[in-house]
């Protein structure tokens, strides 16, 4: 059994596992941390998406409470001026590539993005950048669900679920910067591709990217 250590966050002290991630020490305890790639299962965090910046007593700059290890006396703010602008940034750089058309999406109203607008009262619009252009065709191919590139956060959560979980590998990610995205082997459809339809990876998409063509 896990040591159990006393830390705080926003003023609040609560016992957490020695070792573990901070960013499930606050959900646990209702304390709310902007993620989207995150991955309680995974032993080494992505850290991709950028968006769970903390400042941590000690340290020079913010850190991403998904890579933070717990310990004793760790004394933590999840809202400070630095952390705001590099979640909002993060955030507004997705949107940039995502496509907004939420009230078409199948994920409205319980979209990751979505959620974290409410949380931190950002807008679920640009205002700094321009989009980029989004151009993809929806993968339709299987029986079970379809992908639509043009919603993909490139968190990776179905990549991750894809191989570790499904034990398939049916899915990754291809290419750098901004032609990065996610696809089968030699970009075969899914249909093609060795995926089994398990629809775990529907599951774990945050934002509607990968739906199933009938609700469960």
């Amino acid at each position: 059994m896990s040591e159990k250590v006393t830390l705080t966050i926003d003023g609040r002290e609560i016992r957490a596992a020695a070792g573990g991630k901070l960013l499930w020490a606050a959900l646990d305890n209702g304390i709310y941390i902007p993620n989207l790639c995150a991955v309680r299962e995974r032993v080494r965090p992505a850290a991709s998406c950028r968006l769970c910046f903390v400042e941590v007593e000690g340290s020079a700059a913010p850190v991403t409470a998904c890579t933070q290890p717990v310990k004793d006396g760790l004394v933590v703010r999840t809202r400070s001026e630095r952390v705001d602008r590099l979640v909002r940034s993060a955030f507004e750089l997705l949107l940039s590539d995502h496509r907004l058309q939420c009230r078409e999406c199948p994920a409205n109203r319980s979209c990751g993005l979505q959620k974290i607008a409410r949380e931190r009262g950002l807008k679920l619009r640009l205002t700094r950048l321009k989009p980029l252009p989004k151009e993809a065709a929806i993968d339709e191919s299987a029986a079970a669900f379809s992908f639509d590139r043009s919603r993909c956060v490139l968190c990776g959560r179905c990549i991750w679920v894809d191989r570790e979980v499904a034990k398939v590998g049916a899915i990754g990610f291809t290419r750098r910067g901004l032609e990065r995205t996610v696809t089968t082997f030699e970009d075969e459809t899914l249909a093609e591709s060795i995926c089994n339809e398990c629809g775990l990876c529907v599951h774990a998409c945050p934002v509607g990217a990968l739906y199933f063509k009938q609700p469960e």
